[in-house]
């Protein structure tokens, strides 16, 4: 990054004439405002007096290069002043400075300043290069001697600027970059990215996805392939590093639209109006809010707690099942689960993982909302959620507030968190530092403490106990009637909120001992892409070639219980898929229960039926709602004429 690419005609003074250190720094802060790097001038102002105090930036030879991090720079920058009579900068070696160079630089990952600090020091290290700096009697000059002494330095760099002068370099990279990632990272997110890929391709176009999945980040966009590309969808339900987009043309919209509307989004990205992302505050762990409804954000925060529980949810509740199955010995008896060494250590192990569930949902809702200050009164106030902590009653009656207590935590815990740091924006520049470590610790645990304690889990303990009786003392009616709620939940969305609020009742449901209600929401789940798969081997005429090739595949994802194999064919027929999958769904939810289906594993599909209660009769209930899905299909989808096909 060359000095004189930094450096703005309107952000040099030549005849600069100050009294003191903070005047200088005053004035130098001034003159980088006018080069137009500056969003907020008295935070980066406060950013470089803080560097100062760290130790001076008078580093010796009449020079002087203060500097500055910060969310308030928009761009990296530099201003520079010449103090032909000097001026007492309580540099190293005790001698006036004469020459100041200010650096700004974005609060990013990149470290600008230090590659500008220390491209400067090997400039200014010559003596007759400061010189001529000094003496200079014009913008022009002064930009003039840094140009041949870049050139002179680094001759590497000039050689390569003639090249590309002389030979403009072709167009490499990818005219499109995408992001995709759903809460669970596991369907939408590579669905979308399948789409979008083959959409591209189809209309002609380079495109690079990288996908934001369960296991990690798989296809990462490169900082050059970022700078080369003309826009960048994102295609999120998540949160998504934004700062590496700053100053690019950033598409942001619903992983279900990258699957459903991928040529819509591709058309768009390359019209050349898509507005330009501009990062604020250096943030990287989220997607600009602009423009997004409450309901929107709110979606957004629940499902960044729900994607990082699920694991422990998933992985702990398979172990916990798996102790009962190692343990068939000891069943009927007060034991059971724990009678083995072996049944002893899964049961442990599971239940130490299935009891994060509420400390992780509530802390990363809480992040989402209020940023990493957050995480941890997040934390506490789902452990205190999970404990049911309260002062009006003694431990041993003590009732958890559960999942609605955790959900409630989290979201208080983000909005205090955003509050908290409201009110201590005014404290004293040197207390900055405490905030994070001190203060915002402090105020978050006692708040949450006794709004937890106080005001959520008394009330919210004692819907659960009424809600727990309640579902206890269903009638058969009326548990046949719950399983075919959440199993028609399952099917309204594919993986969106109606599905992911059915699934997570599942799974809570697990905690408290109801163990047909997450079987009945895993039938849910399992039946569209079957009842799909079937009518696409049975009945081929009234689907497409690419339709027809599909079977194995959501053959595969429905007995995994990935409802999402379905959107493909829900986007392309709404009105003849989605009807005869939520009958199919709701059917095989009410029959799960009837038939007094029990699951203790909150995933796996047809892997942990082994482990079910009833496991052959969910076996025919999710037969005869697969059925059910097809025959509706069929009867509703006429077979395709050869234009068509």
């Amino acid at each position: 990054m060359k000095i004189v690419d930094l450096l703005k005609k309107e952000s040099i003074d030549l005849n600069g004439t100050v009294s003191d250190k903070k005047e200088t720094i005053e004035k130098m802060v001034s003159l980088m405002a006018a080069g137009g790097n500056i969003t907020d001038v008295e935070r980066y102002k406060e950013g470089v007096f803080l560097r100062e105090e760290e130790g001076t930036t008078g580093i010796g030879e009449g020079i002087a290069i203060p500097h500055a991090k910060t969310d308030a720079v928009a761009k990296p920058g530099l201003a520079a002043m010449v103090v032909k009579d000097g001026v007492d900068y309580d540099s190293l070696d005790g001698e006036p400075v004469h020459l100041i160079f200010l650096i700004a630089a974005p609060n990013t990952e990149d470290n600008v300043h230090l590659e500008v600090l220390s491209r400067l020091s090997m400039l200014l290290m010559d003596d007759d290069f400061r010189a001529n700096l000094q003496s200079a009697e014009s913008v022009e000059e002064f930009l003039g001697y840094i140009d041949a002494a870049e050139k002179a330095k680094f001759p590497d760099e000039a050689e390569q600027e003639e090249k590309r002068e002389e030979k403009p370099a072709e167009k490499t990279g990818y005219q499109i970059l995408a992001v995709t990632a759903c809460p669970t990272g596991i369907a939408h997110t590579y669905m979308a990215a399948e789409s979008l890929e083959n959409k591209a391709k189809e209309m002609g176009y380079t495109i690079k996805v990288e996908t934001n999945g369960s296991g990690g980040d798989k296809n990462v966009l490169t900082a050059e392939e970022i700078a080369a590309c003309d826009c960048i969808i994102i295609a999120a339900d998540k949160d998504v590093r934004m700062a590496r987009f700053d100053g690019k043309p950033v598409i942001m919209t619903k992983v279900a639209n990258g699957i459903s509307k991928a040529e819509e989004l591709i058309t768009k990205a390359m019209s050349g109006e898509v507005p330009v992302y501009h990062n604020k505050g250096g943030e990287e762990a989220s997607i600009s809010s602009e423009g997004e409804s409450l309901g929107r954000k709110i979606y957004k925060s629940l499902m960044n707690g729900v994607s990082h529980m699920l694991p422990f949810v998933i992985g702990g509740g398979i172990l916990i099942a798996l102790s009962f199955l190692v343990d068939a010995g000891n069943a009927g008896t007060d034991t059971f689960g724990n009678g083995t060494p072996l049944a002893h250590f899964l049961n442990t192990v599971g239940n130490t993982s299935f009891g994060m569930m509420f400390p992780v949902l509530a802390g990363y809702i809480a992040m989402a909302i209020g940023d990493r200050p957050a995480l941890m009164p997040g934390i506490v106030g789902g452990l205190l959620a999970k404990a049911g902590t309260s002062i009006f009653l003694p431990e041993e009656k003590w009732i958890s507030s559960g999942f609605f207590g955790a959900l409630i935590a989290g979201f208080v815990a983000g909005y205090l968190m955003l509050l908290i740091k409201k009110l201590l924006e005014k404290l004293p520049k040197a207390l900055e530092g405490t905030k994070p470590v001190l203060l915002y610790p402090f105020f978050g645990i006692l708040a949450m403490g006794a709004i937890m304690i106080f005001l959520v889990n008394p009330p919210v303990g004692a819907f659960n106990t009424w809600l727990y009786n309640g579902l206890a003392g269903m009638g058969e009616s009326s548990k046949v009637l719950l399983g075919a709620l959440l199993g028609g939940m399952m099917s309204i969305d594919f993986g969106g909120p109606f599905n992911k609020a059915a699934y997570v009742f599942g799974t809570a449901a697990i905690g408290s001992g109801q163990f047909d209600i997450m079987a009945a929401v895993m039938i849910g789940g399992m039946t569209p892409p079957i009842g799909i798969a079937l009518a696409t081997t049975f009945f081929k005429s009234r689907f497409t070639k690419s339709e027809q090739q599909t079977s194995i595949t959501n053959y595969i994802m429905g007995l995994s219980f990935i409802t999402e194999g379905a959107i493909p064919f829900a986007a392309s027929d709404p009105l003849r898929i989605i009807p005869p999958c939520v009958v199919g769904s709701a059917v095989a939810g009410a029959l799960s229960m009837a038939f007094g289906c029990g699951s203790r594993a909150p995933h796996g599909g047809i892997f942990v039926v082994g482990i079910m209660e009833h496991a052959p009769m969910f076996l025919m209930a999710l037969v005869i709602g697969s059925i059910i899905t097809m025959a509706g299909i069929v009867l509703l989808k006429k077979p395709l004429t050869d234009q068509t096909k």
